[in-house]
């Protein structure tokens, strides 16, 4: 058995390998604080497309970053080839923190939530007024998601040569939300664009909407030079519409500053993932009657204290009613 002595020369010191490789195992990550900043555009099957600077790079996400995934919107950090030339790809080590994220899940008995978007300012909510017949309960639950996830709403009507707005118009109008009211030949001829543009300005938008509502025909309209895949039809027998947008996708707007994110057409929006309590925060005329409420109240029971708020002429009426509607949706099935 060999023995070393005081003066042993470090070549003689046997060290036992690593049976993974020769690095040392540890658990300091890098920081890379050399990473270039990028915003994620769309996803597709693992792979992320990010604008870095004035170019797109394809990327993937970390295996340091465990089960965090990144969505389109997320502002990240990246390393490795960053040329954006063909067959290169790049490595998001970080996610930066969210100012604002639209979820959603498959329905309301599923526990698991699905990121939508991530750091937009603005959810454009499309609708046609017929062909398909608009459905003010889906519409509600994409208002819950908004005032859940930190977006103001935007309420878009489209085709009003087939129908009048005066009904939804008058059913959404104590949530003050505002609102562009459009026509077909408007959306082919560029009008509408023009006039939803004026709510763009500067902001990032997320639209969303289910299939048929002309929202695509919208998003090729503001942004002509990059226009998505075609529109489609509405079945006749349904009344509903086929899908043509099959990913999230953020287009920037050329003739002005601003984002807009085209996103797949919905057939459901479940709220599972929504606190009932949050939702009051986009009614900060009604926020300070809550402080008599008794703990965990829900807003739609006697002993609720928003009632006597109204009644003693702190509020309009017309608000609280609309509050405990976009409640009692999260209760209520898309087809109710």
């Amino acid at each position: 058995m060999r023995r070393y002595g005081k003066h042993t020369d470090e070549d003689d010191i046997r060290t036992r390998p690593n049976r993974k490789g020769n690095r040392p195992r540890t658990n300091i990550r890098p920081k890379h604080e050399d990473a270039a900043e990028g915003l994620v555009l769309t996803v597709d099957r693992g792979r992320l497309t990010c604008l870095v600077e004035d170019r797109t790079v394809l990327a993937m996400k970390a295996r340091e970053l465990g089960r965090k995934a990144a969505v389109v919107g997320d502002r990240v950090a990246l390393v490795g080839d960053l040329s954006g030339r063909k067959d290169t790809l790049a490595r998001i080590v970080r996610i930066e923190e969210r100012s604002s994220v639209l979820r959603r899940t498959a329905d309301d008995d599923d526990p698991f939530e699905r990121v939508v978007v991530a750091n937009a300012d603005q959810l454009a909510i499309v609708t046609a007024l017929a062909d398909p017949e608009p459905r003010p309960r889906l519409i509600d639950r994409c208002l819950v998601a908004a005032y859940d996830g930190g977006l103001e709403p935007l309420l878009v009507m489209t085709k009003s040569d087939l129908a009048p707005p005066d009904e939804l118009l008058e059913l959404y109008g104590a949530l003050d939300i505002p609102h562009v009211v459009t026509s077909r030949d408007e959306l082919e001829n560029g009008d509408a664009a023009d006039r939803v543009r004026e709510y763009l300005d500067g902001r990032i938008t997320a639209f969303v909407g289910h299939s048929g509502v002309g929202k695509t025909t919208l998003v090729n309209a503001l942004v002509p030079e990059d226009r998505r895949r075609s529109t489609g039809h509405v079945n006749a027998v349904t009344g509903r519409g086929r899908h043509t947008t099959t990913s999230a996708l953020a287009l920037p707007l050329t003739v002005m500053d601003g984002w807009v994110i085209d996103t797949p057409g919905v057939r459901s929006f479940g709220l599972a993932h929504v606190d009932p309590s949050r939702v009051i925060n986009a009614f900060p005329d009604l926020e300070p009657g809550t402080e008599g409420c008794p703990r965990a109240c829900s807003h739609d029971e006697p002993d609720c204290a928003l009632d006597a708020f109204v009644e003693q002429g702190h509020a309009d009426p017309s608000r609280l009613y609309s509050l405990r509607r976009l409640l009692a949706t999260r209760e209520r099935r898309d087809g109710d």
